[in-house]
């Protein structure tokens, strides 16, 4: 991702207005692994900003590390908006952060279903001063690679809308 100039351009406008507002970030991701975190602290000054980041890839971290509740995965699964809201919660709650990202989704080749198609995407964006959003992307199967790319643009879209 580092590699895109696009997104890293955006990356760095992110950092430069998180700066600038004060605020500090934190993520949390299972479909992309740490891509939006890697992205964003590619950036120098990344440090004023991006307060940590929670790779929870397995229902297991994301209940430990981040405390989304176990019953709330079983319920609707690790991949659906009430997973997704719990985890940006959880990040902002378990970390200094101002703004937290959330990302969970099926990237592919394997791991679709008929309701939940590889290139399923569900993100969650917690403030300490609001509601906490979701968003839904159905990318399509796209290839592995691309499906995690669109999902870092999107995850930055999010931290772009989420300044003052």
């Amino acid at each position: 991702m580092i590699d895109d100039p696009v997104l890293l351009a955006r990356a760095e406008a992110v950092i430069a207005a998180y700066t600038a507002a004060g605020l500090r970030i934190a993520t949390a991701e299972s479909c992309t692994g740490g891509l939006v975190a890697g992205l964003l602290t590619a950036v120098p000054g990344s440090s004023a900003v991006v307060e940590r980041g929670f790779v929870t890839y397995s229902n297991d971290a994301k209940a430990e590390a981040i405390g989304v509740p176990p019953d709330l995965i079983a319920r609707h699964g690790a991949v659906s908006e009430p997973v997704a809201r719990a985890m940006a919660d959880g990040a902002l709650a378990h970390s200094r952060a101002d703004v937290a990202v959330a990302i969970t989704g099926i990237a592919g080749p394997g791991g679709g279903t008929a309701d939940k198609p590889v290139g399923l995407v569900h993100f969650g964006l917690a403030t300490k001063n609001g509601p906490v959003g979701h968003r839904e992307a159905r990318y399509g199967d796209l290839g592995r690679a691309e499906i995690r790319r669109r999902a870092v643009a999107d995850a930055l879209g999010l931290l772009e809308s989420a300044l003052p």
